[in-house]
């Protein structure tokens, strides 16, 4: 055999056994050295020298591999149980939502009640009267008017103020005046009272006080050292125009009446 044939059937043993030790370890590749059929006689030596080489480059792969897996692996059990993403703070986030701009209101101005006052125009009212009628300030325009506010009917001094009113009913009417008479006594007690002293006067009744308190005779009283809200004894006097021309307040039942019917004169 020649030289170049030699040295070529030497190579094909030493690239098979070099397969075999890189896929095994160093026991399993000098086996597969011994056993190999091209690696007889003098090339037996040199395939066996040449394989040393890589069956230790085959043995330690396996270990450098396994310390890479072993440095990989805490990598990689991170990587499964990751940690929980920290939240990143914008601009619109951290900064406080703007204050809604206040909405600006139009001013609304509420009328006073009307409260009588004299030479103002007299609050206006309709309240039911004894019989069941009703009557209101619209029902005396273009005439004088007389109220009379009393606390109760049928105690002594509004019966005798109601009476002197009705005894002077036909000189109030020459002067052109009509006269009422006003209390927060419900309808009935109002009837019972006109029944009772024969009383020609109309008697209106404002339970709810609302007409009472516009006159502004509605308000706090004392009797026996008892102090309690009521009707304030009062007179108020209207001219044929609707105003209020005179107010007497803390009226004193005597000679009232006349006093009353002079003034009505008077205007």
């Amino acid at each position: 055999m020649s030289k170049k044939s030699r040295k070529n059937s030497s190579k094909a043993p030493a690239r098979k056994t070099a397969r075999a030790v890189s896929k095994a370890p160093v026991k399993k590749a000098a086996k597969a050295v011994a056993k190999s059929s091209a690696n007889k006689g003098p090339a037996k030596k040199s395939a066996a020298k040449a394989a040393k080489p890589a069956a230790k480059v085959a043995a330690k792969a396996p270990r450098k591999a396994a310390a890479e897996i072993l440095k990989a692996a805490p990598v990689a059990k991170r990587a499964k149980t990751p940690a929980a993403a920290k939240p990143v703070a914008t601009k619109a986030a951290t900064k406080p939502p703007a204050a809604p701009k206040p909405i600006k209101e139009k001013a609304t101005v509420v009328a006073a009640p009307a409260v009588a006052a004299e030479g103002a125009k007299a609050p206006a009212f309709h309240l039911p009267r004894d019989g069941g009628a009703t009557v209101s300030l619209a029902d005396y325009s273009g005439r004088k008017l007389v109220i009379f506010f009393y606390p109760r009917a049928n105690t002594p001094g509004c019966t005798k103020e109601a009476i002197d009113f009705t005894r002077l009913a036909g000189d109030f009417s020459a002067a052109g005046t009509a006269v009422l008479g006003v209390s927060a006594d419900p309808l009935k007690a109002q009837e019972s009272f006109r029944d009772k002293h024969d009383l020609t006067t109309p008697l209106l009744s404002d339970e709810t006080h609302a007409m009472l308190k516009s006159y502004d005779v509605w308000g706090e009283k004392s009797m026996y050292g008892k102090v309690f809200e009521g009707v304030l004894r009062t007179t108020v006097l209207i001219d044929k125009d609707g105003k209020v021309a005179k107010i007497w307040r803390g009226v004193k039942v005597d000679g009232h009446a006349d006093a009353v019917l002079e003034e009505a004169r008077r205007i």
